[in-house]
């Protein structure tokens, strides 16, 4: 069923009036930010103690206020009492730096450095929990989320990812990937996870548990990008690409569900394009804060990770081809599927 995107935005804005505190930039100096990475942050008037923090990055063309105003996390964290802090890219077309290789290195530069050292200031500075950490986004903002994975993972307990790439898919000095976009590089397992352990050598820490989404009709970055997501992130934490449970309809008619164990999860929805329709509680069940209050119960603390080296790839299933409608994933919601469609909220 189509949805009225100025329904949507009527929704969005009513939400925001009611909202506790408003939307503010960050004015202090946090550290190295050599993309000069705007940052805004949303604060309620009560807080959880310790604070959670979630990092909230918007697509290509969108800006953190667009953000702000059309995502139900700051309604959350009035509830909840966690911060909310929305970057901004800095290139005029609003797309993330996913692909230079200082924005894909531990500490190397780009748009995640800036973002990693307003985290840093954040734990120092305003209570901020370190173990609960995370970021989200949309498109490109999944794409920087996924860096954010891969680059940093001694900052994030977890991220939540709407329509991205693996970490590592539009590496290059051109800001696009074609190859990557149209879901035409396919590589092992074993290779999309030693991206991820070469963008910070050495790391021996947990690992941040990574869920994505994905819709089956997605024609701006294909469907074949959610099986190498999965390839990537099983192989990073060494175990099997076959989901060990799968739930269908879930968390709505249209949906599937497939868990790889406690750190990886992959939700596929049939018939949606780009992208995915943002679904903040799902997302901030899999922050484990679902629970949490402000200025008392810390809330469900996120599963903890596990960090095993992998030398040889897992068991991986073949996927599907690459294309703007993706063949039915079996393990993920069969062939009797007839999902949403239309859901074409944001442009990369």
């Amino acid at each position: 069923m189509f949805v009225s995107r100025s329904l949507l935005l009527s929704a969005a804005i009513a939400s925001v009036r009611a909202l506790t505190s408003s939307l503010q930039q960050v004015t202090e100096i946090f550290g190295a930010n050599p993309t000069n990475v705007l940052m805004y942050r949303y604060k309620p008037t009560a807080l959880a103690n310790p604070t959670p923090l979630i990092v909230a990055m918007h697509y290509c063309t969108g800006t953190a206020q667009a953000y702000f105003s059309g995502t139900a996390l700051a309604s959350l964290a009035d509830q909840h009492g966690f911060i909310v802090v929305y970057p901004n890219a800095p290139t005029s077309g609003g797309c993330w730096d996913v692909h230079s290789t200082g924005t894909l290195t531990h500490n190397g530069g780009g748009d995640s450095l800036g973002i990693a050292n307003l985290v840093r200031y954040a734990i120092s500075n305003w209570g901020v929990d370190s173990k609960r950490v995370f970021a989200t986004g949309t498109s490109s903002g999944a794409m920087m989320t996924n860096v954010l994975m891969g680059a940093y993972p001694d900052l994030f307990a977890a991220g939540s990812l709407y329509s991205g790439v693996p970490y590592g898919c539009f590496a290059g000095t051109s800001a696009w990937s074609n190859q990557c976009a149209n879901g035409q590089l396919i590589q092992t397992a074993q290779q999309w996870g030693d991206l991820v352990r070469s963008a910070y050598p050495g790391f021996t820490g947990a690992r941040p548990k990574v869920q994505f989404w994905h819709g089956t009709v997605d024609t701006t970055l294909y469907p074949q990008n959610f099986w190498e997501e999965i390839k990537q992130w099983t192989n990073v934490f060494g175990i099997s690409a076959t989901p060990a449970s799968n739930i269908t309809g879930n968390p709505q008619a249209g949906y599937s569900r497939a868990s790889f164990g406690p750190n990886v999860q992959a939700i596929l929805a049939q018939g949606v394009g780009h992208t995915v329709p943002e679904h903040e509680p799902d997302t901030l069940d899999w922050f484990g804060l679902t629970s949490l209050t402000p200025g008392g119960s810390p809330g469900t603390t996120a599963p903890p990770v596990t960090t095993i080296p992998v030398t040889t790839a897992p068991p991986v299933s073949t996927p599907p081809p690459s294309g703007g409608t993706v063949a039915h994933w079996e393990q993920c919601g069969g062939n009797a599927w007839a999902g949403p469609k239309g859901h074409n909220l944001h442009l990369l």
